[in-house]
């Protein structure tokens, strides 16, 4: 089990991303609950506000590629893919690559990206169909924190059970009371929040020995209204 970025070459938010109580508010978040065209294409307070395929997942891919030895021969899971955006990246860089995915959005499998939408299918988190240890790397990002603990660590041991070691998840983590303000002022879907070591402890209960990554405020570089004002 590592703590490791795998999201390095992702695109940063250069400006604050000011956040508040009354920018994301409740009825944001039921609608972000249905992962429907509101979330993923229609207004930024219930979601991504347009997600278009834009080339930024290549150098993910890449990179993936390097430090999990992935290609062709190679088969590779990501639970939460959406559109499919990293799965049509990795078939660009191995086109014989065997690619999965998952979702919960029946509109978002819908309006995935034609070459991998047959190889994407709507399904749980917690319950996936797929054989034990039929993958070689497996993805989940923004996934597991989407869910109450207990689900949290049933996706942890399903993320072990079908692969073979080398995955990678994020996780939403806080530091102070002011972090978690924050991270809970611009999450939609987030769920469960802990500090690094409560998710360290989750981790090795769930007996997860893949990579991990933080969300934080930090990473997010999320700003509440009045410290953006101050600076």
């Amino acid at each position: 089990m590592r703590n490791f970025d795998a999201l390095k070459d992702y695109p940063q938010p250069k400006a604050l991303r000011i956040v508040g109580p009354n920018l994301r508010t409740i009825c944001h978040r039921i609608i972000a609950t249905y992962r429907g065209e509101e979330f993923y294409d229609g207004d930024r307070n219930c979601g991504y506000g347009g997600f278009r395929y834009d080339g930024r997942w290549l150098p993910i891919a890449k990179n993936m590629g390097r430090e999990y030895n992935l290609g062709n021969q190679s088969a590779v899971l990501q639970i939460g893919c959406e559109k499919g955006f990293l799965l049509h990246d990795f078939l660009e860089l191995w086109p014989r690559m065997k690619v999965r995915g998952t979702d919960l959005s029946s509109y978002a499998i819908e309006h995935a990206m034609p070459p991998v939408k047959p190889h994407i299918q709507q399904a749980p988190y917690i319950d996936l169909p797929f054989k034990n240890g039929e993958f070689d790397f497996v993805v989940a990002i923004g996934v597991v924190y989407s869910l109450n603990l207990t689900d949290a660590i049933r996706s942890l041991k399903e993320i072990q059970r079908v692969g073979k070691g080398k995955s990678f998840i994020t996780l939403a983590s806080y530091q102070t009371e002011e972090d978690l303000r924050l991270f809970r002022y611009w999450t939609l879907l987030g769920t469960t929040v802990l500090t690094e070591n409560e998710w360290v402890e989750v981790l090795n209960h769930a007996g997860y020995t893949g990579d991990y990554k933080f969300t934080n405020a930090e990473s997010l570089n999320l700003a509440a209204e009045k410290q953006a004002a101050a600076n």
